[in-house]
């Protein structure tokens, strides 16, 4: 009877564990512009939002588009560091590449003293398309976990 018991607390614990994960994602945006023109930042949203509250469920009797207002979607409050452009007038810099990541080690360091962990990472380029295109970044998503 006391190991029914002990093996249910410790189900009932790990489970209460389990669910108290939190996420937190920062995104990292290096522009891959020509010329230094474009802007590089390091986005941290400071305030929460419930997805549920964005969400309409489409089924085949009710296909009634989302009319979630952007405004309400949008954050107000967010962390906004500037990061250095991969380009300048003269070509790709690579002081500059060197100086973003030492902001976003520094960043990732914070954010594990404060007790979260790195727990993926996922990046994506629109790059350049030819001579007319002129647009560009380099977008880096860093997901951190915390029980």
């Amino acid at each position: 009877m006391k190991k029914l018991f002990l093996v249910s607390c410790l189900v009932l614990l790990a489970n209460m564990e389990a669910s108290a994960q939190q996420y937190k994602v920062i995104t990292s945006v290096e522009s891959i512009v020509p010329n230094g023109l474009g802007r590089s930042r390091l986005i941290n949203a400071t305030e929460d939002k419930d997805y549920k509250e964005f969400t309409s469920v489409q089924t085949e009797d009710d296909n009634t588009r989302n009319k979630s207002d952007r405004s309400e979607i949008r954050v107000k409050n967010f962390e906004e560091t500037k990061l250095l452009n991969f380009y300048n007038i003269g070509g790709i810099r690579f002081q500059n590449i060197a100086a973003n990541d030492a902001v976003i080690t520094s960043k990732i360091n914070a954010m594990v003293a404060e007790g979260w962990d790195l727990a993926f990472v996922t990046s994506a380029v629109e790059s350049e398309s030819g001579k007319d295109d002129g647009q560009g970044i380099f977008i880096t998503r860093y997901i951190f976990k915390k029980q």
